[in-house]
């Protein structure tokens, strides 16, 4: 049975759009982090979605009829440029902090977005109708994500068509909350050479990846739109799910399976294993506290967003209650 979303869609300020990019550009710095995942919870998805299917064919016949006006006005620019900005702004401002982390302190960081994460997670899920269908939608989503985040990267050629599809399957992922672009690009064995070709300007690389990348968005956006629309229910279900499989690949304690050299020659990790964390020492209380503050900071902006985060209202008093009278 189709369900229509027929929720109304909100009107958000410049400075929320701007924060919520630049929530989105953090996320993105973050490997097996999705950008996606922060719009989702952050309320702008199936906006996102709309701006991104307003490019169109209709677009660029107006663009062809030099008709400037009707072309401008069909592109939501003013959702579009502060969460633009704000994501553009968190990558080239915090790129060198988010990478001292993540050499130093990796730990606290996954611990804090694990927090972000599961709190999402519920904060998305009390909002769905629970069916057996969305239900079964929920199982799929998280199997397949955790299946997805822990698979070993494959050696694959460089060639344009390779680097196409993998353009195209990248940002799929990128525009899916839970799953990283950047970590589906390491599977498929081409995130070191498209570093090489970006840091080089190797065009002959990054043009078949950035028009895989544009053709993968508009299309992609369309089907995610079109199953939002008529099937709600179990697509929400389906992204809830991705974001509890991806707790799989941000889970703050790991082990060094096997390695590899960088473009720079240094060692970082190809396969790892999650393992419980050292109960008694320090770094697991500390990493613990900071996985709490994400975990209320993320349930404390849901509720000023919908004014009904199940575990603010857990914890407040309930509407309606009276005190009782002293005798």
């Amino acid at each position: 049975m189709n369900s229509e979303d027929t929720s109304p869609r909100r009107p958000f300020s410049a400075l929320r759009l701007f924060l919520t990019g630049f929530a989105m550009g953090i996320a993105d710095l973050i490997p097996g982090v999705s950008g996606g995942t922060m719009a989702f919870i952050l309320g702008v998805y199936e906006q996102l979605l709309d701006a991104i299917k307003s490019f169109n064919v209709r677009l660029l016949q107006l663009l062809w009829q030099r008709q400037w006006r009707e072309a401008f006005g069909q592109v939501p620019w003013m959702f579009l440029i502060p969460l633009g900005l704000g994501i553009g702004g968190a990558i080239i401002s915090m790129a060198r902090t988010m990478r001292f982390l993540l050499e130093n302190y990796p730990v606290y960081l996954f611990a804090f977005f694990f927090g972000l994460i599961l709190a999402s997670i519920i904060a998305v899920g009390v909002t769905a109708r629970w069916t057996p269908a969305t239900l079964a939608a929920l199982v799929v989503g998280t199997v397949a994500a955790f299946i997805i985040v822990g698979l070993v990267p494959l050696n694959m050629p460089n060639d344009p068509l390779t680097l196409f599809l993998s353009g195209i399957v990248a940002i799929m992922a990128m525009i899916l909350p839970g799953i990283s672009g950047s970590f589906i690009l390491l599977i498929l064995g081409q995130y070191a050479y498209v570093l090489n070709a970006v840091s080089e300007f190797n065009l002959l690389a990054i043009i078949p990846l950035g028009l895989g990348a544009v053709v993968g968005l508009l299309g992609f956006a369309r089907i995610l739109s079109w199953l939002l629309k008529h099937y709600h229910g179990v697509t929400v279900a389906v992204l809830v799910g991705f974001m509890a499989g991806s707790l799989r690949k941000i889970w703050p304690w790991k082990e060094v399976l096997e390695t590899m050299l960088d473009r720079h020659g240094e060692v970082v990790p190809l396969r790892e294993r999650n393992i419980l964390p050292n109960f008694a020492g320090p770094e697991f209380w500390i990493a613990l506290l900071l996985a709490v503050i994400g975990f209320f900071l993320l349930s404390f902006i849901d509720h000023l967003q919908t004014g009904a985060n199940p575990i603010f209202r857990w914890m407040g008093p309930r509407r309606g209650s009276k005190p009782v009278a002293s005798p």
